[in-house]
């Protein structure tokens, strides 16, 4: 493909919709995020105004573009939900976005700007950011893992992203935690909002995540413990997929990342004590292009799946 080029990028989710162009100038070059723009999700009028809404903010991130960024290749989507990866639309979404599962996001895309669509899951779009031009870029393969409000995960192999028979690889939340704590599946230890949970199981007090890991600083020690089981859970967790994977690098993002050096303590030894000797040193490093990772992930697929 000749440069310059540039791919609508749009990252949905339950707060919020960024749309930008992503912009290569030349071969070899990282790309470049312009015009974006933002708006509110506004999930509870339903699936069909949020995917009108979708399409709105396309139209004005595409009526911004000039010739300086090239030919516009296609539209890319990282979004919230468990993307059907045959065509293209939400095989399902939680309470978060009510409504929004079924919704035909590649074909009413299609339909409005007549250009090519793909979509994927916005973690699996942050996975291929972070892989491709981010904090693992020349990595064949990563492992991403983004513990927020919920915790999601992206993996990256052969320089692809992993997105299994249905395009679900990747959801290590409902995956199982061998702690003692929260309900049995990862994301309720690992995440932020299992974090507040498993704090106010302990105390009775209902505390933000950032104060939880302020307060597990400091020493509190129902904090202490919170946190750490949270890191704990997780680096046990990634021992076995490292020795599913045999990965480059590890990335974590997300709002948990900020938990302090408890949560990373902990994250890191129980790696160790559980990860094979000739994978100990596996390097778990932070996130690196922030909001911009999903558009960018987003526009990687898009240009992927015009390549074959």
């Amino acid at each position: 493909m000749d440069y310059p080029r540039c791919v609508a990028a749009v990252d949905v989710g339950g707060t919020k919709i960024a749309s930008a162009l992503v912009c290569y100038e030349r071969e070899g070059a990282a790309p470049v995020v312009k015009g974006k723009r933002t708006v509110a999700t506004c999930a509870v009028e339903g699936g069909d105004a949020v995917l009108e809404r979708i399409v709105s903010l396309v139209a004005d991130v595409l009526g911004g573009h000039d010739a300086s960024c090239g030919r516009i290749l296609g539209i890319g989507v990282g979004t919230a939900g468990r993307v059907d990866a045959r065509d293209g639309s939400i095989a399902y979404a939680n309470e978060i976005m009510p409504g929004w599962t079924g919704r035909p996001v590649a074909a009413r895309l299609r339909e409005a700007f007549g250009m090519p669509v793909a979509v994927l899951g916005d973690v699996q779009a942050h996975a291929l950011g972070e892989a491709r031009h981010g904090a693992a870029r020349g990595a064949q393969t990563c492992i991403v893992m983004a513990p927020g409000t919920g915790l999601g995960g992206g993996i990256v192999v052969g320089g692809r992203i992993v997105r299994g028979a249905h395009g679900f690889a990747g959801e290590i939340g409902a995956t199982g935690n061998t702690l003692r704590a929260g309900d049995g599946n990862l994301e309720s230890v690992a995440s932020g909002s299992g974090i507040e949970a498993r704090y106010e199981t302990l105390t009775g007090i209902h505390r933000a995540g950032a104060d939880i890991s302020a307060r597990a600083y400091e020493g509190d020690a129902a904090a202490v413990e919170v946190i750490g089981n949270a890191g704990r859970a997780l680096g046990i967790a990634l021992a076995g997929w490292a020795n599913m994977l045999d990965p480059e690098i590890a990335v974590v993002s997300g709002s948990v990342v900020k938990a302090g050096p408890v949560w990373r303590d902990a994250l890191r030894e129980a790696y160790v004590a559980h990860a094979p000797s000739v994978l100990a040193d596996l390097p778990i490093v932070d996130a690196s292009l922030g909001d911009a990772a999903p558009l960018v992930g987003a526009a990687e697929n898009l240009i992927d799946s015009l390549e074959g």
